[in-house]
């Protein structure tokens, strides 16, 4: 029996390839810095592990990550949302045999870079906004000339984000903290999650926000775009990538994709696949047939919309529209035959909701930030350049 290992259980998609590991054979062991987690909550889990969290200490995480896989006999580990980039330093040094689901760590932190993701993409003769180093000449110019977006090199949800007019002055760069001048793409909005081995995609999901908890997406809409699907085919093939990996896309009004971003990770695209051939696609890289999409085309985290529900009843803005799409649109991690995840999701989220309620921040905010990387993380050879 194959034995998997996720080193992140609180997040939704967790538990998503909870289940579709334990129903493709394999056994199924988390890893998590909060220990008690939605999917160690799953029937489909074997055990799970409290850890380091990375923040607190890289070296004490990724000791406690390859004692499981050496004690636990694993096979394969599989990273799920933000861990990946302190996960991918274990490369090569799990033991024979062992696989890790995602490329070596200088490759995931070189797209995690925003302006290192522009950088690469460009080589790659794909569209990507002119993006600058804040602090440069070239950043001040492009922020003279239009609207455009700064957001730290290193950042997830929407972390840091925001929008200065043009001629507005830009924010003062902070060697503590670098950042990127990004121009602004106006268009829709589309996020996507691809499996890839070697270069090869095996399945790609494109899907837009429907509700979002800030800037965090938490009500999802599947759509069908061919050109973004070329975009991202393209990239694959030219980085030679295996395991998740995932782009922020603008669609102008002409019908250029513009990648605005990079995420080498799984996104909850991944929700409106069938567990099942997910861990397939993982385990193989050639499922014997293509990785079958879900019949609903709306998904939600359901606890998280219900809160922006109530939010919008006080605000007395848009509550009849969240509470339909409340009322009709599935919950991501619902299964009958596997119920307590989602009953005991208040029990098991509980580390997150009570820092995002004693900060006054959002779920999204919180959630992964003892887990992210950030600029004073980069492996050498990482730093922001400035990308002309």
């Amino acid at each position: 029996m194959t034995t998997v290992l996720l080193t992140l259980g609180r997040l939704p998609k967790a538990l998503d390839l909870a289940r579709g590991f334990s129903r493709a054979g394999c056994r199924v062991l988390v890893a998590d810095p909060f220990g008690r987690t939605l999917a160690g909550a799953s029937r489909h889990v074997a055990r799970e592990f409290a850890v380091p969290a990375p923040r607190a200490g890289k070296a004490a995480y990724g000791a406690a990550i390859a004692r499981i896989v050496a004690d636990e006999r694993v096979d394969i580990v599989v990273p799920v949302s933000e861990e990946t980039m302190h996960v991918a330093f274990l490369h090569g040094r799990l033991g024979p045999g062992v696989r890790l689901f995602t490329m070596p760590q200088d490759r995931v932190i070189a797209l995690h870079d925003k302006a290192g993701f522009v950088h690469a993409a460009r080589a790659m003769g794909l569209a990507v906004p002119e993006t600058h180093a804040l602090g440069t000449r070239a950043a001040r110019d492009l922020a003279r000339s239009g609207d455009v977006v700064v957001k730290p090199v290193f950042s997830c949800s929407g972390r840091g984000l925001r929008i200065v007019p043009a001629g507005s002055a830009l924010p003062d760069a902070d060697p503590a903290s670098p950042a990127v001048v990004q121009r602004f793409v106006a268009g829709d909005e589309y996020s996507s999650c691809t499996i890839a081995h070697d270069g090869r995609v095996v399945a790609t999901m494109i899907y837009r926000g429907t509700t979002k908890s800030g800037a965090v997406a938490i009500g999802f809409e599947r759509v069908d775009h061919p050109a973004i699907d070329r975009w991202i085919d393209t990239f694959v093939r030219a980085s030679g990538w295996t395991g998740f990996i995932s782009f922020d896309v603008i669609v102008d009004a002409a019908g250029t994709v513009w990648s605005i971003e990079c995420n080498p990770r799984a996104t909850s695209g991944l929700h409106f696949w069938e567990a099942e051939d997910i861990a397939w696609a993982v385990l193989d890289g050639a499922p014997p047939a293509r990785v079958r999409v879900r019949r609903q085309r709306h998904l939600q985290q359901f606890y998280a919309c219900l809160t922006e529900t109530q939010l919008a009843m006080f605000r007395r803005r848009g509550f009849r529209q969240h509470l339909v799409r409340l009322l009709s649109t599935r919950d991501v991690s619902w299964d009958a035959a596997d119920p307590w995840p989602f009953l005991g999701m208040i029990f098991t989220s509980w580390p997150i909701l009570r820092q995002a309620m004693a900060e006054r921040a959002t779920f999204g905010e919180v959630a992964t930030r003892d887990v992210d990387w950030y600029a004073d993380d980069g492996p050498q050879g990482c730093a922001i350049a400035d990308t002309d």
